[in-house]
């Protein structure tokens, strides 16, 4: 079964002169662009309504001063305690050191999914290098003690052996449970569904042309540090697709629930699209 985090849609509702910007808001917040960009995605921070349709997020002061109450921590200075939960390290040799374990165990560990990555980069040889938040490590290594040491378990060696790797898997879970907690409306749940079915999937889940049309209109952007240059964008495109079997299925299931109430909400209403 596929692994996915289920939380509730939030929304953020404000009159237009309480809203700033994001580069605003990471200012206000202490926080640098990266840091607000990863509390963003971690749904730490709740976006407003933008502008415009499609337009760049707006934020609420009122939910920047939630954000502050929520995040202030008795003997830790401010913005120190948000900075933690969003700190980031990235590569196997910088998170093993996190974890408290060499890099081989690490990979390891990461491979067979026993840590979910938050985000990646692609570096200049093209290779996919991992990011993983440094309080998740930290409190893996205080629940999971064992296994810091000692041999792996069966699973695990019966993973390493068939050459699997999880990591762009769990990834794809934690990306999309956080897409979903954005949103209540059922079409743009539905995009965030569609968008990491393979072409080919998708036309076969959803053969109605039209309805393809409007979710690929809803389709999310993709996530904070997507590459830019070509080279490197093919490669970090290939993370945003499932891309075996099990996976597929669970998202095109997945999908058709999500299009049954989106197309009860079109009848209802007489229109295609959100509303």
């Amino acid at each position: 079964m596929m692994q996915m985090e289920t939380v509730r849609p939030q929304t953020v509702r404000v009159d237009a002169d309480v809203l700033v910007g994001s580069a605003r808001a990471a200012g206000e917040l202490g926080l640098s662009r990266s840091e607000f960009a990863r509390a963003v995605q971690l749904g730490i921070v709740r976006a407003g309504p933008p502008a415009t349709r499609g337009g760049a997020a707006r934020y609420a002061r009122a939910e920047l001063d939630r954000v502050r109450s929520a995040e202030s921590r008795p003997g830790a200075a401010w913005p120190e305690a948000l900075r933690e939960r969003v700190e980031t390290v990235g590569g196997a040799a910088a998170a093993a050191r996190a974890l408290g374990v060499g890099p081989s165990r690490f990979t390891r560990l990461a491979r067979c999914g026993h840590l979910t990555p938050v985000g990646y980069r692609i570096n200049r040889y093209r290779a996919v290098v991992w990011l993983y938040l440094a309080a998740e490590l930290r409190e893996f290594a205080a629940r999971e003690p064992a296994a810091l040491c000692g041999a792996a378990p069966p699973g695990d060696r019966e993973l390493m052996e068939a050459k699997a790797d999880l990591r762009p898997r769990r990834w794809r879970g934690r990306h999309v449970g956080l897409l979903l907690r954005r949103t209540a409306d059922p079409w743009e749940r539905a995009a965030v569904l569609a968008s990491v079915l393979p072409e080919g999937d998708l036309r076969e889940a959803v053969p109605d042309r039209a309805e393809r049309v409007v979710l690929a209109a809803l389709a999310p952007p993709p996530p904070y540090g997507h590459p830019q240059v070509p080279a490197a964008a093919a490669v970090a495109r290939r993370l945003l697709e499932a891309d075996v079997p099990e996976e597929i299925h669970w998202y095109r299931t997945s999908l058709d629930f999500a299009l049954t109430g989106a197309r009860g909400q079109s009848n209802s209403t007489g229109e295609r699209g959100p509303t």
